[in-house]
């Protein structure tokens, strides 16, 4: 389950970059007026596919809904990560050595033979 919504959430956090990028800022509306957008001479972006408005609006809806994916996608996975059983101590993870018949002296590795 943690897996698919981290696929989704690294899916949606991709379009989300991508849909931004291709937005263009209120700045820049004002430079093709003030460039000679107005009238007669390449004002292009009043006859795009989505209307003068409409793209501006579409894209606004889809980053807003990809924006509630992504902090939905977020708020789940660290729910999920909470959830998860942690190690309070690194003994926990290491198992004890098996204690040596005799104390005090360091064993020898099991594929050398003792010493006479």
């Amino acid at each position: 389950m943690g897996t698919m919504i981290l696929v989704a959430h690294i899916v949606v956090s991709l379009l989300l970059v991508g849909l931004i990028l291709i937005q263009h800022g209120k700045g820049a509306d004002a430079g093709a007026a003030a460039l000679g957008g107005g009238g007669g001479g390449g004002g292009g972006a009043s006859s795009s596919l989505f209307g003068s408005q409409g793209s501006a609006s579409f894209l606004s809806r889809s980053s807003a809904i990809l924006a509630t994916l992504f902090f939905i996608t977020s708020l789940s996975l660290a729910y999920f990560a909470g959830k998860t059983e942690r190690v309070t101590s690194v003994t926990e993870i290491v198992e004890p050595a098996a204690v040596t018949e005799q104390v005090g002296k360091t064993p020898a590795p099991a594929d050398l033979p003792d010493l006479p």
